[in-house]
C-alpha cells in the first residue's frame, strides 16, 4: 500500500485535530445516535448552548456535520458516517478498556461491578 499525499495526511490530521476536543467528540457521538437540535445537544453533552452552537458550526466547516431548519430550530445531523465509525470503534475500545480496568480494580479488592 502506498504512503497517502500530503493533502490527504493534512486533511485526516485536521479531521482528528477537529475532533481532540473532548466536547465535539461528544456532539459527534450525540448525533451518530440521531439528529438533534442545539437545545437537546447542549443538555445532553452539558455544555452552554452558546458554546455547544460554536462547535457546531466547526463541525459543519469540516463537512462533518450538516443541518437543515424545522421551523424555527436547526436539525443537526452527520455528514460523514467514515468519520462517526472511527469514533465509535475509539470510543468503543476505550469503554471496553474502562470496563475491563474497572472490573480488575474490583476483584483485586473484592467486590464486584
Amino acid at each position: 500500500m502506498k504512503d497517502p499525499s500530503a493533502e490527504v495526511l493534512a486533511e485526516a490530521a485536521a479531521t482528528f485535530g477537529l475532533l481532540s476536543a473532548a466536547h465535539r467528540l461528544h456532539i459527534v457521538w450525540a448525533l451518530a445516535q440521531g439528529e438533534s437540535d442545539v437545545t437537546n445537544l447542549a443538555e445532553r453533552v452539558g455544555g452552554a448552548l452558546p458554546a455547544v452552537s460554536q462547535h457546531l458550526s466547526k463541525l459543519k466547516l469540516a463537512g462533518l456535520v450538516r443541518s437543515r431548519r424545522e421551523g424555527r430550530r436547526q436539525v443537526y445531523y452527520i455528514d460523514n458516517p467514515d468519520v462517526v465509525s472511527i469514533v465509535q470503534i475509539m470510543v468503543g475500545q476505550l469503554s471496553v478498556r474502562a470496563e475491563e480496568a474497572s472490573g480488575s480494580v474490583h476483584r483485586l479488592h473484592g467486590t464486584r461491578a
